[in-house]
C-alpha cells in the first residue's frame, strides 16, 4: 500500500480551529473517527506540503 494505491474507500474531512487554538484534521470512514490536532506552524507547513503536492498534481494531469 502506498500513496498511488487507489483504494474504494470513502471518508469524510473536516479541518477547523479548535477552542485551544490548535487546527484540527478530523477524518471519518466507516465508523472509525480519527481527530488530529496541530499547531499553527505544523499546519501551516502541511497546508504548503498540500499546496506543493497539488502544483505537482496539476502538471502531470495537464490541469490548469
Amino acid at each position: 500500500m502506498g500513496i498511488n494505491t487507489e483504494r474504494d474507500i470513502a471518508a469524510n474531512l473536516q479541518i477547523g480551529p479548535t477552542d485551544r487554538g490548535m487546527v484540527r484534521l478530523f477524518i471519518e470512514a466507516d465508523g472509525i473517527e480519527i481527530p488530529m490536532d496541530f499547531d499553527v506552524d505544523e499546519a501551516i507547513e502541511i497546508a504548503e506540503e498540500i499546496r506543493a503536492a497539488a502544483a505537482q498534481a496539476e502538471k502531470i494531469s495537464g490541469a490548469k
